[in-house]
């Protein structure tokens, strides 16, 4: 069973899922960064922030947000960089993302979860 599991987790990580996930409810256009913040969540993120896979805060929850959120995104930076053992990969599994590109995302997270 262990093991179905984890081929199950690992499809859903390698899928990266795409598609809109935002719980966006502005007519507002996104700047730049956080519209390509959202490209990355969107082709990345999505997959285990939206339904809240392994313990990933889901995309729009304050109350789970709150505390990484307090931490600042330099922390939340490293970690994604690092991964969160056992369950967030190293980068997020966007392996061709820049730090720039990952803070992007974590910009666009924090937006729609507070």
């Amino acid at each position: 069973m262990k093991k179905a599991t984890a081929v199950v987790s690992l499809l859903l990580i390698m899928s990266g899922c795409g598609g809109s996930g935002s719980s966006e409810g502005s007519d507002e256009p996104l700047s730049p960064t956080l519209s390509k913040g959202k490209e990355i969540y969107d082709n990345f993120c999505f997959s285990c922030h939206a339904p809240g896979l392994n313990g990933a805060p889901k995309l729009g929850d304050e109350e789970a947000w709150a505390p990484l959120i307090a931490k600042g995104r330099d922390l939340m930076l490293k970690t994604t960089i690092e991964g969160i053992p056992p369950g967030m990969p190293p980068r997020g599994v966007c392996l061709n993302c820049t730090d720039e590109e990952l803070l992007a995302a974590i910009d666009y997270m924090i937006e729609e979860s507070q």
